[in-house]
């Protein structure tokens, strides 16, 4: 029997924020591979390890978790005073699918990083020394991400001194800007309320706030699902029955907001909406055994990514949390103290997060105008990532 021997592609393997994935230029994917279908998601699949069914990823480039099994490509912008578009898609481990409908707020840090290093940005708008603005055309949600990279001797600065709860190591400072994260084609509030009541089968009628701001989100008090908002990964990814209740609040949530027609759709859309439970402050100690203070942070939240309880937060939930809690009357603002605010403190399974946001009510419809960020990036591996030539 005859083997198709392997084929290689330029890739860059980089971690941003609390997330890693394999990064690539449009230009560099074979030429079947450079249009969005079956034999782009399929190369994906491969190039992560997936599908698995033993959920390890062993042979390829994923981590086993929703934070580590992603991809993103680059390309040349399609929209006028931008730098580059971005792609990215999430990859399920144990499915044989890719989920494009929604953006990683965490890679975002290193698509501006990469962006330099691939020649997307302009060399003239590459001070010596400084800070680097890349415009970022995020292509799944078209929406504008301007990402603030150091800079030192004209190349890009990744060590530095800024730590982030969630990363081992510091690293240099991204600051990350979402310009109008919320859903253009639509309201803020897909359900026009900033609380719902939420039937759900099995659990009951939830209180709910589901915002589509940075990524379509999902919020649940946590004391109405019998929790404290302290909580960390083990609490709640070791309990079947528990993962299989949150699935199902997903599932109806992305219905009544419009995201899918049925209950059964949720099953090929894993990626988007995300669900969270929020709790007013409360004394904890994190995965790394640090200490958070109630007085540390405005709220708690915790949040399920790709069917399991995210080891700190999701970036483009982190935007959905800041817009929410800049809203009086959602849950999130009134498990942060109620009123106005500008920017929230919250409290994550591995420590605390600080975003801005700014949202305004217009004729009667809330909007966000901007969401705002640190985060830090860098390259962990450089070269080809290869794939077997039958792959697709």
């Amino acid at each position: 029997m005859t083997h198709k021997p392997q084929i290689k592609i330029p890739a860059t393997y980089m971690r941003g924020g609390t997330s890693k994935g394999v990064f690539f230029r449009l230009k560099d994917l074979p030429e079947a591979c450079q249009s969005p279908g079956e034999a782009r998601d399929k190369l994906l699949l491969r190039v992560i390890g997936s599908p698995d069914p033993y959920q390890k990823q062993i042979d390829g480039m994923g981590g086993a978790t929703s934070s580590t099994s992603k991809t993103v490509i680059l390309a040349e912008p399609t929209q006028p005073d931008h730098d580059v578009d971005y792609l990215f898609g999430q990859v399920s481990i144990d499915k044989p699918f890719v989920d494009w409908s929604g953006n990683c707020g965490n890679l975002t840090a290193a698509v501006g990083a990469f962006a330099i290093n691939s020649g997307f940005v302009a060399k003239d708008r590459i001070h010596e020394n400084g800070t680097c603005t890349v415009r970022i055309w995020q292509a799944n949600i078209k929406k504008t991400i301007v990402a603030h990279v150091p800079i030192t001797n004209g190349e890009v600065q990744e060590t530095g001194d800024f730590e982030l709860d969630g990363v081992t190591f510091p690293a240099a400072e991204v600051q990350v800007e979402f310009m109008d994260p919320a859903d253009g084609e639509g309201s803020m509030f897909p359900t026009g309320n900033l609380v719902d009541d939420l039937e759900v089968p099995g659990v009951g009628t939830l209180k709910a706030t589901m915002i589509n701001a940075g990524i379509p989100t999902i919020f649940v008090n946590a004391e109405d699902i019998g929790y404290k908002g302290t909580e960390l990964q083990d609490d709640i990814n070791s309990d079947p029955a528990a993962l299989a209740r949150f699935e199902t609040i997903r599932a109806h949530g992305a219905v009544k907001m419009g995201l899918i027609q049925n209950i059964e759709e949720a099953a090929n859309r894993q990626h988007t909406p995300k669900v969270a439970f929020v709790a007013k402050p409360s004394d904890y100690v994190s995965s790394s055994g640090k200490r958070i203070g109630a007085g540390d942070v405005d709220v708690l939240v915790r949040a399920l990514s790709m069917g399991k309880l995210h080891h700190a937060m999701m970036g483009t939930a982190a935007v959905a949390i800041a817009t929410a809690s800049a809203v009086p009357g959602t849950l999130v603002n009134l498990a942060a103290g109620g009123g106005d605010r500008t920017h929230v403190t919250f409290g994550h399974p591995s420590g605390t997060l600080r975003v801005g946001a700014e949202a305004k009510e217009v004729n009667g419809q809330w909007t966000a105008t901007k969401a705002i960020m640190s985060r830090s990036a860098r390259v962990l591996m450089e070269g080809w990532v290869r794939v077997p030539g039958n792959t697709f």
